[in-house]
């Protein structure tokens, strides 16, 4: 099945818009600030060319996004859908960042269930790659119900590999929380 891991997803509070060659600049002042990037895999990526290495990669993984604040249209990050697997029926979701001002505001959590609502109309599971070291997004995605199933040695793009751990979330656990949640 062909899919659009690319739309436009939108809430009362953000827009994701599909990432163009044309929001460099926007998406590198949201990413310039190295307390992002503490306890990423490449703790290097507020360096302008360290992330136009990464902003090359989410550009050709064509599932990219910036995440835009819809009171102020400001570009706050970015995160993307990738390596699709039509006989696996899967997809992963990563390459998350946000600005500062918008940890603890639920962001990443609004960003995560846009993009699950959407991708669940086309897959049974998604993955998550998460730097063995970055504790924040290890606990962001535990509050989501979301389970470590392993530990994986990911080369990002451009990068060297780096230990990640693997997270699982299926369609059926997806609804079901979103069903307790309530």
């Amino acid at each position: 099945m062909k899919i659009n891991i690319q739309p436009t997803l939108e809430n009362t509070s953000l827009l994701l818009y599909p990432l163009g060659e044309e929001d460099f600049e926007e998406l590198y002042l949201a990413a310039s600030d190295p307390e992002i990037w503490k306890q990423h895999p490449n703790k290097e990526r507020w360096q302008r060319e360290v992330f136009r290495n990464f902003f090359e990669g989410a550009i050709k993984s064509k599932g990219a996004f910036k995440v835009v604040d819809k009171n102020t249209g400001e570009v706050i990050g970015s995160s993307r859908f990738y390596d699709y697997e039509e006989i696996k029926n899967s997809i992963l979701i990563g390459y998350t960042f946000f600005k500062t001002a918008f940890w603890g505001k639920g962001v990443n959590r609004m960003v995560k269930a846009l993009m699950l609502d959407y991708i669940f109309q086309f897959v049974t599971t998604v993955d998550f790659h998460i730097g063995a070291e970055n504790i924040r997004s290890q606990v962001s995605i535990g509050r989501l119900g979301i389970k470590k199933i392993s530990e994986q040695e990911v080369t990002y793009f451009g990068e060297q590999p780096k230990l990640n751990f693997v997270y699982r979330l299926s369609k059926a656990d997806w609804l079901l929380n979103k069903m307790i949640v309530k």
